[in-house]
């Protein structure tokens, strides 16, 4: 061990997710991701972006998720961009119940309170 090598520690991320972290840079690297158009005009990430980016966030949801708070956490917006633009993509043209299915979400509103939200919002759904 040479002491004079910086230690970076980082306590949030996890080696696997850090491998999968080294990837995406290395590849960056050589072929940086186009940039992500907003919004989203598919929700086919291999409409969004090149292959193999398209490809690498094509994981399992705690791993995508993982790779959020990493990519956050150690502030590389590619990635970032890339892996929110993911999920944006899992949620494009969706209903409210498609999406709590999809992150096996709970909805705790009552029929009341559902109605009150979607009177309080319908301008967002006009759009």
């Amino acid at each position: 061990d040479d002491d004079s090598t910086p230690e970076i520690p980082l306590p949030n991320v996890k080696a696997t997710v850090l491998k999968k972290v080294i990837e995406f840079c290395t590849h960056y690297s050589t072929e940086p991701m186009d940039e992500i158009e907003k919004p989203l005009k598919s929700s086919t990430m291999k409409q969004v972006v090149q292959e193999w980016y398209a490809e690498y966030v094509n994981v399992d949801q705690a791993l995508l998720f993982e790779l959020i708070l990493a990519a956050n956490y150690m502030d590389i917006k590619p990635l970032l961009d890339l892996t929110c633009a993911t999920v944006a993509s899992m949620i494009k043209g969706k209903t409210p119940e498609e999406i709590r299915k999809t992150f096996n979400i709970t909805n705790d509103f009552s029929p009341e309170e559902e109605a009150q939200v979607r009177e309080e919002n319908k301008w967002c759904e006009e759009a």
